[in-house]
């Protein structure tokens, strides 16, 4: 124990000297408790962090159960191929190439049955003859409506004139799938039940089957890959109209995907781009890729130059040096400040969130608002609560040390403060990418049942057939109802009217009758 100094005998210049030390152990005991506390803090709030993702839900593992999708989605893929191939040939080489007559079992007869009969607009004979009916061909489509199934039995006249043997026969109606046994209200239920409500098809198996019909798995994958080879020119018709507009949202979700020749999987992923709530038009375009790469980000895009709404994820920085102006995400900078407040109850979080909420609360005041008047608002009320903000965050920063999780907090916001606070300057952009994470959910949700794309084309056709069944949704349309229709005027459907099928212009051809 150091013995105390008797003060009365030291001189001035001892007492000065005393007093000199004094102070320099006060500043460095003051020196080792901010540190503490900073690494104190920085510890709990990773400890708060660890904790979130050990006990809240994690990403999921393959299940041994699971690996029946492998089947279904190899068939899809061939399927999917075939009916390209179709597409590609000519007639002549469709001619030549080998008939198979399908082996059906035949559709339950305790099934109810709709007649529908096809015959020649007119039964007179060139000849000028009155032509005879001499019998008919019938060929039975399984139909379904939410809760029923039924049988569609197609009777198609033969009308012949004895005189010059001419037989005649109305033509057999355009099918997505020809001399398949499905209606378009079938395959529209299959694809729904598939990538929107996130059965697998060895699921739905089992429920046909439970009704009566025996229809495999790997037949309802055939169907699924010819309607995605069907759809697909839809879904790029809408990216089309989505790049024709100036602000859009993009996010990206990791979706597991076998690798080819392998049992195992890698990561892929889905990129989403959807137009802003404040936009007439109402639709979301799935991308999907087999990696993180911001070269897909950059392909799908294109020569796009617009103002992109995105999180601060490295790949679309190289788009932002040629005509693409970032916009930042509110959302994520005030989650820092969330996550620091949820781990140490810290009052300087709980500042932030208090500003932050502030300009929230003006957005959800204006956002029924027209653009320019939302602008307007933004300029005289959000905009000197941000900078009030800013220069809080600019002051604090200084008192914090380096490393804590004060300070990322404060930094990831002050290091994008630009890219943030752009949307106060034009009415017509968002304050958050909010409204892509929400389009992204359901493949979140997807990823629980199937969890693994089958390969790259079984994504790519996944993409395509949620593109347009999101598209469906957020423009208030029944995804059965929208599918069920766009796949009966497919087949018969203009090339250059196809936009008329896209889900922001879509109208019944007929009322349905569900």
């Amino acid at each position: 124990m150091t013995q105390r100094p008797d003060l009365d005998q030291l001189s001035a210049d001892q007492l000065r000297a005393l007093a000199t030390e004094l102070f320099d152990r006060v500043e460095n005991k003051e020196r080792a408790l901010v540190h503490r506390d900073a690494v104190i803090e920085k510890l709990t709030h990773e400890v708060a962090i660890l904790k979130r993702h050990k006990y809240a839900r994690r990403s999921e593992q393959l299940d041994a159960v699971q690996g029946k999708l492998l089947d279904e989605l190899i068939d899809s893929d061939l399927a999917a191929i075939e009916a390209e191939l179709e597409q590609a040939m000519t007639e002549e080489q469709k001619a030549a190439r080998p008939k198979q007559k399908p082996k059906r079992t035949p559709l339950p007869p305790e099934l109810p049955r709709t007649l529908i009969h096809h015959e020649p607009e007119n039964t007179h004979c060139q000849c000028g003859c009155q032509l005879q009916r001499i019998g008919e061909d019938v060929s039975e489509k399984l139909d379904y409506v939410p809760g029923e199934f039924t049988v569609e039995r197609h009777i198609r006249g033969k009308w012949a004139c004895d005189k010059c043997e001419t037989l005649i026969q109305a033509p057999v109606p355009p099918q997505v799938i020809d001399k398949g046994i499905p209606t378009a209200g079938l395959l529209a239920q299959v694809l729904v039940a598939k990538y929107a409500d996130h059965l697998p098809l060895y699921r739905q198996e089992r429920i046909f089957g439970r009704a009566g019909l025996e229809i495999p798995r790997s037949t309802l994958a055939e169907w699924v890959g010819a309607c995605g080879v069907q759809l697909q020119p839809l879904a790029d018709a809408l990216r089309n109209t989505l790049l024709e507009h100036s602000v859009l949202h993009a996010d990206e979700t990791p979706v597991s995907m076998l690798a080819p020749g392998k049992k195992k999987t890698h990561r892929a992923y889905v990129w989403a781009y959807c137009t802003t709530p404040f936009s007439d038009l109402k639709a979301t375009v799935y991308d999907f890729a087999p990696s993180r790469a911001g070269e897909h980000a950059r392909a799908f895009l294109g020569g796009w130059q617009g103002k992109l709404v995105c999180d601060d994820y490295a790949g679309y920085k190289a788009g932002f040096g040629n005509g693409i102006t970032e916009i930042g995400c509110m959302a994520h900078a005030r989650r820092k400040f969330y996550e620091l407040h949820e781990a140490n109850k810290s009052e300087l979080a709980a500042k932030a969130l208090e500003y932050i909420g502030g300009l929230y609360e003006i957005e959800r005041e204006t956002k029924d608002l027209p653009p320019d008047k939302r602008r307007e608002i933004r300029q005289t009320r959000a905009k000197p609560l941000a900078d009030a903000l800013h220069q809080w965050m600019l002051a604090h920063r200084q008192k914090v040390p380096d490393g804590s999780g004060t300070a990322k907090a404060l930094d990831y916001s002050l290091k994008r403060w630009e890219a943030l606070t752009r949307y106060l300057d034009d009415g017509a952009v968002p304050i958050d990418n909010n409204w892509v994470e929400n389009q992204i959910r359901p493949w979140a949700l997807g990823r629980g049942n199937w969890l693994f794309a089958g390969s790259l084309r079984s994504g790519q056709r996944a993409a395509a057939v949620m593109t347009l069944v999101q598209s469906a949704k957020l423009n208030g349309h029944d995804p059965y109802a929208y599918l069920k229709d766009v796949l009966t005027r497919l087949p018969t459907q203009r090339n250059n009217a196809i936009d008329e099928l896209l889900p922001h212009n879509w109208k019944p051809a007929i009322p349905d009758k569900v």
